[in-house]
């Protein structure tokens, strides 16, 4: 299921064939009962794209401002894009690492937030429609998978960075992004993007949640101090320093207290 998904490449087929997958997965569970075998596939070095946008250095995607339309249209394609990788890393890091033995609830778990960034494409994609875009539309970042690459071989280490860092940076920006499409008012697709981000926010803490759960599990399995792995691990896999401010309320709600990331930030440098 998981490679299916990875090679899929129309985004909205994509994410369809990801909330079918995760149905069938909670169906069998609780059919079951108990725990069900986990298969083996090979993933992709990378999943499939479709043909737009355009992927481009981070330095080189034009920078808009947010109090015009194109400017909020700019916002919503970044955060599709975003959640479209979500939906593949996801997807990944089950396929990629299945032949570490882990509880039931890790499949659980990572299977439930693949599903919901699939459900957060989509409403994503939903208020571009309205405002008269598309997902493809413009260019994007063409750095989202350079995580995965980095710790292809490395669970403990793609725990640290995809949902402990790259998620956890979401919970950072999300409220200020809710705030300019508040702050829009009637302008078109405004509502249905506050709307959108909220539910976004709201479940977003639950995937770095994951993230943290289970890399404090890895840790207490090998016996490893959890925040000396996960500075050694962000140091190694990271570019470049945290960036403050810090959401520190909902950081701590998803398990990640302030000593795991004020040290690797830009004013501890």
């Amino acid at each position: 299921m998981a490679v299916a998904v990875l090679t899929t490449a129309d985004a909205r087929a994509k994410t369809a064939l990801s909330r079918d997958f995760a149905k069938r997965w909670k169906a069998s569970r609780a059919e079951a009962g108990r725990a069900i075998p986990i298969g083996a596939a090979c993933p992709p070095d990378q999943p499939a794209r479709p043909m737009q946008p355009p992927l481009l250095d981070p330095r080189d995607v034009p920078r808009r401002k947010p109090g015009t339309l194109a400017g909020r249209t700019a916002i919503l394609h970044a955060v599709a894009h975003i959640e479209l990788n979500a939906v593949d890393l996801h997807w990944d890091i089950l396929a990629r690492f299945a032949h570490v033995p882990m509880p039931m609830g890790f499949y659980d778990d990572w299977v439930q937030a693949a599903d919901e960034e699939s459900k957060h494409f989509n409403l994503i994609a939903d208020c571009l429609a309205e405002m008269g875009s598309f997902y493809g539309a413009l260019s994007a970042h063409a750095g989202m998978w350079r995580a995965a690459e980095d710790t292809a071989d490395d669970f403990m280490g793609r725990l640290a960075v995809v949902p402990m860092v790259l998620e956890a940076r979401g919970l950072d920006v999300t409220p200020n992004m809710i705030e300019v499409f508040r702050r829009a008012g009637n302008a078109p697709g405004a509502a249905q993007a506050v709307s959108a981000m909220e539910v976004i926010y709201a479940e977003e803490v639950h995937h770095v949640a994951y993230g943290s759960k289970w890399f404090h599990f890895l840790c207490g399995r090998e016996d490893t101090d959890p925040k000396e792995a996960f500075h050694r691990l962000v140091r190694r896999y990271f570019h470049g320093a945290l960036k403050p401010p810090f959401n520190e309320e909902k950081r701590a709600e998803a398990g990640i207290p302030p000593d795991f990331y004020w040290p690797l930030s830009e004013k501890a440098g």
